[in-house]
């Protein structure tokens, strides 16, 4: 599957604006990191995982990651794009643990992605292209600031992935920073 049969795919199942956007920077992000840690040639593998792993939330908030692999094999996804999608609700919704790298950076980056972008949305500028770490990190540690967004999926996901968590944020930080519309 490539990435616009892969956002057609999303398309079929989520209608509202920000999963759509979400999909996409998630994808863009698990892209940007193949290229970092030397996947380069599986880039547009990881960029479909990232694009594909809310694909049941929006229509079945409390199936999701288990109505996924049903939508995703009637659409001819291969077992290892359903994996990949599914290990991101590890121990939140599913019992189906991350094992490759791109897997864990995706458990680790979703939940982040949501706290660079509600950052984002508050700078004069509403984009992330101009935050800093030092800001990223502050919102981080406010609890209050965009509550949903679980920072213990994401410290788990930095000890996954062996990163201190500065480096998550920061690398997660700088993917955001390189996409359009960001």
């Amino acid at each position: 599957m490539n990435r616009e049969e892969a956002l057609a795919l999303v398309r079929q199942y989520n209608q509202d604006e920000y999963h759509l956007y979400h999909a996409e920077t998630v994808g863009g992000v698990l892209r940007w990191f193949a290229e970092k840690l030397g996947y380069g040639d599986e880039a547009d593998f990881w960029e479909v995982v990232g694009i594909l792993h809310d694909i049941d939330f929006e229509k079945w908030p409390d199936q999701h990651c288990v109505k996924a692999p049903e939508l995703l094999r009637a659409a001819g996804a291969d077992e290892r794009t359903i994996h990949g999608v599914v290990s991101h609700g590890y121990g939140i919704c599913v019992d189906t643990a991350p094992e490759h790298e791109m897997e864990k950076v995706l458990f680790a980056a979703d939940e982040l992605t949501g706290i660079v972008n509600a950052a984002a949305k508050m700078r004069p500028s509403g984009s992330c292209k101009d935050m800093e770490l030092k800001s990223l990190k502050k919102k981080f540690k406010s609890k209050g600031f965009a509550a949903g967004c679980d920072r213990d999926t994401i410290r788990k996901g930095a000890e996954m992935l062996g990163w201190d968590l500065d480096t998550l944020l920061n690398d997660t930080l700088e993917a955001m920073k390189s996409l359009p519309g960001q």
